[in-house]
């Protein structure tokens, strides 16, 4: 195979992300990108190196079996979608496998079994999208005006994506209104080679459950238009939701990227809210928010439950404290903070760092701390020490340093949501490495027809430095009237049969204690002075003494 040369083969499976691997008749593989499992390709070679073949996709000669007609007009010519024409079930399959087969090599290298928990799917298939980017520019050389996402394989040609299927019609509406009203001016669009013109991009945000929509136009400053009446023509759109704010973004950058040198408000106010699980989040233009609400709902049901059952001290309040890092808009420290002591997000962008603090005070979550700056530096600055760390880093993973400095806490268990499975595959090598294994894996469906997945990992530290192995070395002549009645596994075994629970052999001890039964001090001294010992909670407690009264030991 050489550079140049075209070929045509079938694929025979797609790595992540969106790699297909095509063998040809001869034997020869060559990797592709947008093609989908079955399908007979052609391609061109456009790389070899070491020996591998990089190729790009000239056409579908023949589909896969299982493929379906795409239902959006603009599959194929928009870069945004690649698995639209797989049924749903097929994508759901793929991408788990694809997140299998970058785990399980490094799972594999733990003494204990991963428990894998099927793919969890997108709520809302169609129509599930709470924020995009649209960039102005135009399809062919000295074109029309054209709105919308970047063709595929292409940095400069525009495809207007009124027909878009992962947004709803109020989103289809606003990018076909606003792109004929400039159209039809001859508003000139920002080229992002000569780095010359006006128009750069429309951000819309929509919230899913209020209702509430965002819009902002992003210009350079080379150019000066009255946006009065493109303010007036937004409002006067029929739409389900409501315009709660317009903005005008000034931006003057080379970098094509949507950011603000000024913001000026048009309209109404420059955030809106929405609603999840119960909470309230106000959210502005830059705001770092899932772009699925509904699915985010779903993530972070699913970080719920891997965090378990937090410990609660002798008042049977929660005692714990979280650390939150890559925290975002807060919306995970919010989540977890009713069963904590305390949590602490951390978070580099200070504008969302704000939004936390007055999303935290608006659902009445006093016990929330947000904290700007890079969590590599900020965690040198923080005495409180965490319990509990959830983790929730951009798609490049965590900062070795930083990951040093997490691992050193010794904390018990670690949560590790990830938007991109490579970069979890890789700091998971290194948790292994320092005595932590992965108990739980799952996958978490939020961008249907996308090759993007999230993935959570739950990690746990058997022998920390803050673990307490509780030794009961007590001989039979050494027991109370009482202690001989029982085993500790007899009374274990009484309470889950009868509620369910399981307790550790320290909450029995500490129980025994309370009420009289054992005197000796040694039962659950820790190991060393730092340790933090786990009080037995509440219910625990109350099953315990049923089991002793049981055992007619009280």
């Amino acid at each position: 195979m050489k550079k140049g040369e075209r070929a045509e083969g079938i694929v025979i499976k797609v790595n992540f992300p969106n790699k297909a691997v095509v063998q040809c008749e001869d034997g020869t593989i060559c990797t592709v990108k947008n093609a989908l499992p079955g399908q007979r390709v052609l391609f061109a070679v456009r790389k070899i190196r070491k020996g591998k073949a990089q190729g790009q996709l000239l056409k579908v000669l023949q589909p896969a079996e299982n493929e379906e007609e795409s239902g959006c007009p603009h599959f194929g010519l928009c870069g945004g979608c690649s698995y639209q024409t797989l049924p749903y079930e097929a994508q759901l399959a793929l991408k788990e496998m694809q997140v299998k087969e970058l785990l399980e090599p490094v799972l594999a290298k733990q003494d204990a079994p991963c428990v894998w928990e099927p793919i969890h799917p997108n709520p809302q298939v169609y129509e599930y999208r709470n924020k995009m980017e649209f960039s102005f520019g135009d399809g062919i050389k000295d074109g029309p005006l054209e709105l919308g996402m970047h063709k595929r394989g292409s940095f400069y040609d525009i495809v207007t994506v009124d027909q878009c299927r992962i947004v709803d019609a109020d989103y289809r509406k606003i990018i076909a209104a606003v792109r004929n009203y400039f159209r039809e001016r001859g508003v000139s669009f920002f080229h992002r080679l000569r780095h010359t013109g006006y128009l750069r991009h429309l951000l819309v945000r929509k919230a899913s459950r209020t209702g509430e929509i965002l819009v902002a136009l992003v210009t350079t400053t080379q150019e000066t238009h009255d946006l009065t009446p493109w303010k007036e023509m937004l409002l006067s759109l029929e739409l389900t939701g409501t315009i709660t704010g317009i903005l005008h973004i000034k931006n003057d950058s080379v970098a094509d990227v949507v950011k603000s040198d000024e913001t000026v408000v048009l309209y109404g106010k420059d955030y809106f809210y929405e609603e999840l699980l119960g909470l309230r989040f106000r959210i502005s233009a830059f705001s770092f928010f899932q772009t699925n609400s509904r699915g985010a709902e779903e993530l972070y049901r699913t970080v719920r439950r891997f965090t378990g059952e937090t410990s609660r001290d002798a008042q049977g309040q929660p005692d714990q404290v979280i650390f939150d890092l890559y925290s975002g808009t807060g919306t995970i420290a919010q989540m977890l903070a009713p069963s904590a002591k305390k949590v602490t997000g951390v978070e580099i962008v200070e504008e969302a760092v704000e939004a936390a603090a007055e999303n935290a005070a608006r659902n009445g979550l006093h016990n929330c701390t947000f904290i700007a700056g890079d969590v590599l530096k900020v965690l040198d600055t923080i005495e409180e020490k965490p319990d509990f760390i959830v983790l929730d880093p951009p798609r490049d993973g965590i900062h070795p340093k930083a990951l040093e400095k997490i691992i050193a806490y010794g904390v018990e268990r670690i949560v590790y949501i990830s938007c991109k499975p490579t970069s979890l595959a890789r700091d998971l090598e290194v948790f292994l490495e320092n005595g932590y294994r992965a108990e739980k894996v799952t996958t978490v469906d939020m961008f249907s027809g996308t090759v993007h997945v999230e993935t959570v990992c739950l990690l746990s530290k058997l022998h920390s430095d803050q673990h307490i192995e509780v030794e009961l070395q007590m001989d039979e002549l050494d027991l109370t009237v009482a202690e001989s009645k029982a085993t500790y596994e007899e009374i274990k075994d009484y309470v889950l049969e009868h509620t369910g629970l399981k307790v550790s052999s320290l909450y029995i001890a500490q129980v025994k204690e309370k009420c009289g039964i054992i005197e000796r001090v040694n039962y659950n001294l820790p190991k060393s002075e730092n340790s933090r010992q786990p009080k037995c909670p509440p219910e625990k407690e109350v099953a315990i003494r049923e089991a002793l009264e049981y055992f007619h030991m009280i």
